[in-house]
């Protein structure tokens, strides 16, 4: 397994987050920083109650990829869930690219017409 270095994490999380038209990714990362251990279900059920139109399917592959693409969540796999927990050494990254202003805009803003 290759280990990427905490630059190229946050570079790599920078651009995943750039491409967040809706705030979801962005949401689920939050909520990662908020409480740290959850089943897919948990994160689908928060999403809906906040408002945001997903699947549960969805959901699923989303926290899927931020865990094999980008690395930075620790995956407990029980009989019948997948428990994740952000890993403590990207805590920092994600609360920095998450606190920044205008850095990670949604890019409908950016649409003209």
């Amino acid at each position: 397994m290759i280990e990427l270095n905490g630059r190229n994490v946050e570079n790599r999380l920078k651009n995943y987050l750039e491409r967040d038209g809706l705030g979801v990714r962005r949401a689920v990362l939050e909520l990662f920083l908020q409480k740290h251990i959850f089943t897919t279900e948990e994160v689908y059920q928060h999403l809906k109650d906040c408002g945001y139109d997903v699947s549960y399917r969805g959901v699923s592959a989303m926290v899927g990829l931020m865990n094999t693409r980008l690395g930075i969540f620790r995956i407990d796999v029980t009989k019948n869930h997948n428990v994740y927990s952000l890993k403590d050494s990207y805590k920092d990254v994600v609360r920095s690219l998450l606190s920044e202003d205008g850095g990670l805009a949604p890019l409908t803003e950016d649409i003209v017409f």
